[in-house]
């Protein structure tokens, strides 16, 4: 049998979300007993019980939305036919559930220069997981992002291949020039990739020249106005790591609010 814990460790280490349900309050006859627990992946599959049945299905949905809002939830269920009418229960008991989102967000960087390394140090401290891509071997080093999970060094378009779909990561795209974070955004559309939060480094005329680009190749308008561009919070930042401040503050802004 999978020990539920060393589980969650290897999902952990492998950068994979998880959720973790267990039952923290009985009454009366229930078929799951308190402390039981039950293990959510992000693709559906689980390991351990809260008692099974219509019950645990409905636990497992909510796993799964938990995974999403990195909210945790607490669901209460009473075991009998009029709540449950197709489930043949009778055994009138109350349990409660705890749902856990373990989730540690994913942080992409197209570009490894001089912004990204201020913005993988900062974004490395408050929980992200970070990688880097950067075509350029001189940029592309462990050294130079010494938080990043990960450095490699990779073409754009391979690299948005990579990652795709990414639709639970936050993407950045801080290359050297205009034409390759425009590259970079062709490049993840045409993957269908859909980031959580999707940002391009530079101006608002930088935003209407390369969008006009791009539109031109192809990418749809749908597509181009999830990117936020200027990218961060307006504080008047202007060093790369007060820069990397306000792109990190307004990821945490969509991770916890859901907006930005």
């Amino acid at each position: 049998m999978t020990d539920l814990y060393r589980e969650i460790v290897r999902l952990r280490e492998r950068g994979e979300p998880c959720a973790l349900c267990t039952i923290v309050k009985t009454v009366g006859s229930t078929p799951g007993k308190t402390t039981m627990k039950m293990l959510v992946q992000r693709n559906g599959t689980f390991i351990g019980t809260v008692g099974g049945g219509c019950l645990e299905a409905e636990v497992l949905e909510a796993a799964l939305a938990s995974m999403l809002d990195e909210k945790p939830r607490t669901l209460s269920f009473s075991l009998n036919e009029r709540d449950y009418p197709d489930s043949g229960l009778l055994c009138g008991g109350h349990l409660e559930v705890f749902v856990e989102p373990i989730v540690e967000p994913h942080l992409i960087l197209f570009g490894g220069g001089h912004v990204s390394a201020a913005i993988t140090a900062i974004a490395a401290s408050v929980g992200f997981r970070v990688r880097v891509y950067d075509d350029r071997e001189a940029f592309a080093l462990a050294e130079k992002h010494p938080r990043a999970h990960e450095v490699r060094c990779l073409g754009m378009s391979q690299a948005a291949r990579e990652i795709a779909p990414a639709d639970q990561a936050f993407v950045l795209a801080v290359t050297r020039g205009h034409d390759q974070d425009g590259d970079v955004l062709q490049a993840l559309f045409e993957c269908q990739a859909r980031p959580r939060y999707l940002g391009m480094i530079g101006s608002k005329s930088k935003r209407v020249q390369v969008f006009a680009k791009l539109q031109g190749r192809g990418v749809s308008a749908e597509f181009l106005e999830r990117v936020h561009t200027p990218m961060g919070l307006d504080i008047g930042a202007r060093t790369h790591e007060e820069i990397a401040v306000s792109v990190v503050a307004q990821m945490i802004q969509v991770r916890r609010l859901g907006k930005a």
